[in-house]
């Protein structure tokens, strides 16, 4: 993992901001010391070790929740209501990094869409986004292109690009804050057309 992501960690971060995604400890340290901006981890730091890494490393880290592992996420996930299961996830997550000394101001959170749930849970959270609010950090949401689009369109993931710009829009009108996608041209008019409208002062 090291050898695959830390020249190309070196090359770009000095002209973008990069975030590492890993779970490992030492991928941490070894990529934000190589000039990554920021980690995110699937495991939400619950690896060992990736709790002190991330203190010790002071960048804005995603914490990422996800019903068990990448292997095994989608062998019947089961909640008793996903968007209260998930919320309870971060909050003790966000105790375990207050316990670690990382601040509250670095941590942001990711619902984890199509991570460990079914496509009846993937729309349970993006309706209830806002519920996260409460947590006071920022929600990410990466639902670009993910399988739940092809329950409905059923389209292959490359022409996904307009229901993922809908889903994008959606989740930034339900709280998120940060959206992750492919297509980022599409994704960022739409936006851009959206604060538009919402922010106009003038008089019709």
């Amino acid at each position: 993992e090291l050898d695959r992501v830390i020249p190309v960690i070196e090359y770009l971060s000095d002209a973008i901001d990069v975030s590492i995604d890993t779970s490992k400890a030492r991928v941490m340290t070894a990529a934000v010391e190589a000039g990554a901006a920021m980690i995110n981890d699937v495991c939400a730091l619950q690896t060992d070790g990736a709790l002190a890494a991330a203190s010790e490393a002071k960048v804005p880290v995603c914490l990422m929740h996800m019903q068990g592992s990448p292997r095994t996420m989608q062998h019947n996930p089961t909640y008793a209501d996903v968007t209260s299961d998930v919320y309870q996830f971060f909050e003790d997550r966000i105790n375990a990094c207050d316990i670690a000394g990382i601040s509250r101001e670095l941590l942001i959170l990711d619902p984890g869409f199509g991570f460990g749930k079914t496509p009846a849970h993937n729309v349970a959270l993006l309706q209830n986004l806002s519920a996260f609010d409460k947590l006071g950090l920022p929600i990410l949401a990466g639902l670009s292109r993910k399988s739940l689009i092809a329950e409905v369109i059923n389209k292959p993931a490359h022409e996904r690009v307009i229901a993922s710009v809908a889903l994008a829009m959606l989740a930034w009108q339900n709280g998120a804050s940060i959206i992750r996608v492919h297509d980022v041209a599409e994704t960022s008019e739409a936006l851009k057309m959206c604060h538009y409208i919402k922010s106009f002062q003038g008089e019709g």
